[in-house]
């Protein structure tokens, strides 16, 4: 992959993740000030509840991701970006449009998921 293309998917990557900790902060902000909010009504409390550990489960998600990028950010310092983990050929341009973090071409992606599906059985 070429200089301009790595930059392409560095300066993408790095929004990312700079738009995933700004959510997070606002998580952390938020749920700091709800803490100091209690509804008298168990219905209100549960909902509350509920809602609170959605945000925790999505924003545990986006931690992840957040993982997937600096990895991913790191490959592009190696020079080891956009290449499969799996069969060590160049994964599509597309498919990185698509999901910059991938690792994996869609050949050996699809090959690694039905072997997962077969597992489960």
């Amino acid at each position: 992959m070429d200089k301009e293309k790595l930059q392409f998917f560095k300066e993408l990557l790095l929004a990312q993740r700079e738009e995933l900790l700004k959510h997070a902060k606002e998580t952390v902000s938020s749920l700091s000030k709800e803490g100091e909010e209690v509804p008298a009504d168990l219905a209100d409390r549960a909902t509350l509840e509920a809602d609170r550990n959605f945000l925790l489960r999505i924003r545990d998600r986006e931690r992840k991701l957040i993982a997937k990028i600096d990895e991913a950010l790191e490959k592009i310092e190696k020079g080891t970006y956009g290449i499969c983990e799996l069969c060590g050929k160049e994964i599509e341009e597309e498919r990185l449009k698509a999901r910059p973090v991938a690792s994996y071409c869609i050949e050996c992606k699809r090959k690694l998921e039905a072997l997962e599906k077969m597992q489960r059985r």
